[in-house]
């Protein structure tokens, strides 16, 4: 193994999930429509995927603003007019910059003697604030925005690939999502680690070559 592909968010550091329940209230507060919370975070996961999904080449969009577009479809699926995007989804957005960090990240990184590269779905400048906050270091890193294409599209991996001048074999990808991390690296030829710290129970149809709880569970994989 010559190198590591590592996602950033659910990996490295804490995702938004205690923010988004909060927003799903507020929604379900305002909706003229009968809907539980779960309903709403479904309906905006969904959309936001869709999204991002088509989102790449010329029809490219950051996920600032697909994050205020998919939550604007919400707010109108579920007839919630009286409340505001713009305003509901700013302690989210702050996240992205500022997340909390789990603990075995920093060990991890200073344990590895391979170059880590980070591949992360995520505007630039807000992946950078974080790694900043944190003083997380990587040989490398490529966002979503670098590529304009979203993982799990093969894009962003084969950018690393041509980039650090690396082949599908030197390398592994881990990360928390089994669609974009999982799926996405086997797509595009490479082994993949699904990093299950929520201990998800793995669908049938999908196949990561290994799975770790945590990233102290990874370094002795490596």
């Amino acid at each position: 193994m010559k190198a590591i592909f590592l996602d950033f968010y659910g990996t490295v550091v804490h995702e938004d999930d205690d923010i988004l329940p909060v927003i799903y209230e507020q929604i379900q507060a305002a909706a003229r429509v009968e809907c539980t919370t779960a309903e709403i975070g479904d309906f905006w996961w969904k959309a936001f995927s869709e999204m991002c999904y088509a989102s790449h080449g010329s029809q490219f969009t950051t996920q600032r603003v697909l994050n205020v577009q998919s939550l604007t479809a919400t707010l109108r699926h579920f007839q919630a007019d009286g409340v505001a995007e713009l305003l509901l989804n700013q302690e989210q957005l702050a996240h992205w910059r500022d997340p909390g960090i789990f603990e075995d990240s920093i060990p991890f990184l200073q344990s590895i003697d391979i170059p880590v590269y980070i591949l992360s779905n995520i505007d630039t400048d807000d992946v950078r604030a974080a790694m900043e906050k944190h003083g997380i270091e990587a040989a490398g890193v490529i966002t979503s925005e670098d590529v304009r294409s979203y993982k799990p599209r093969p894009e962003m991996f084969n950018e690393a690939l041509a980039r650090y001048d690396l082949s599908r074999h030197d390398v592994i990808h881990i990360g928390d999502s089994l669609t974009s991390d999982v799926q996405g690296a086997q797509n595009a030829g490479i082994q993949a680690v699904w990093l299950n710290r929520k201990g998800k129970t793995k669908p049938l149809h999908i196949h990561p070559e290994y799975v770790c709880r945590d990233l102290t569970e990874v370094l002795k994989l490596l």
